[in-house]
């Protein structure tokens, strides 16, 4: 793995420190010797506190690095990576081999996302090829309200729907996925295949892949609020039927 992006070494300065934090985009780096033994990290958060002190840019990192910094072994197991980042402060670990030099790097992002890829734990991962923006999803508008995805991989996706009083989804069906519903708050009448029924804060509500259905917000005041699990290979909005729609989007 190419941790290049990640290192400085001491002698460097701290300009040549905030050019190499603002290519990586990561906020911080692993400070190393010649030999790639780990010295330290530092972040942006070092470099602003040595401004404070009166530091100016091209005074070398050595004055400004974290010597006593968190980082884990290449032989630590799960739960000892996960209890660290537990704690709040830490949002990177640096992985140490047995002789003391710099081996890997894990964030807290990279944690998240292995997770959720459902990809082995291994330190030995090249975490770097991770795309951490899966975590990165965007809350998104529609004419009955708006649902904001939180997390998707291969197999699954899920969301938290929010309809609007008096909001209510198309009659639509998905060929490549079936879905799951569990009302969180409001009620509401859903609509699955040919039957109609009255759903409430902790409904669940199983739709097949190819079955019509929709959900409508009863309420003229409160919000429906929806989780909702997707399971099968494809989650893109094209795969949408529309057959009936109050807002006028079948085309």
């Amino acid at each position: 793995m190419d941790l290049t992006n990640y290192l400085i070494k001491p002698s460097e300065s701290i300009l040549d420190a905030l050019t190499k934090i603002d290519n990586n985009n990561k906020g911080f780096l692993i400070v190393v010797d010649d030999e790639k033994y780990f010295l330290g990290t530092i972040t942006d958060g070092d470099i602003r506190r040595g401004f404070i002190k009166g530091m100016n840019i091209n005074e070398k990192i050595e004055k400004v690095y974290n010597k006593e910094s968190e980082k884990t072994f290449r032989n630590d197991e799960f739960n000892k990576i996960v209890d660290l980042f537990k704690k709040s402060k830490i949002k990177f670990l640096p992985i140490i081999d047995e002789c003391g030099r710099l081996f890997n790097v894990i964030t807290k992002t990279n944690m998240h996302v292995l997770l959720l890829k459902d990809i082995q734990f291994d330190l030995d991962y090249d975490f770097t090829k991770l795309d951490d923006s899966l975590l990165e999803h965007e809350i998104y508008n529609r004419p009955w309200g708006i649902y904001k995805t939180t997390f998707i991989n291969e197999y699954s996706q899920s969301k938290i729907i929010k309809v609007n009083p008096k909001g209510i989804l198309s009659l639509q069906e998905h060929k490549r996925r079936e879905e799951y519903w569990v009302v969180i708050n409001g009620t509401g009448e859903v609509t699955i295949g040919e039957s109609v029924k009255k759903v409430e804060s902790g409904s669940f509500i199983y739709i097949p892949k190819g079955c019509k259905h929709r959900i409508v917000n009863l309420s003229e005041i409160k919000s429906l609020m929806i989780a909702e699990v997707q399971l099968g290979d494809y989650f893109g909005e094209d795969d949408i039927i529309r057959y009936e729609d109050a807002y006028g989007r079948i085309q």
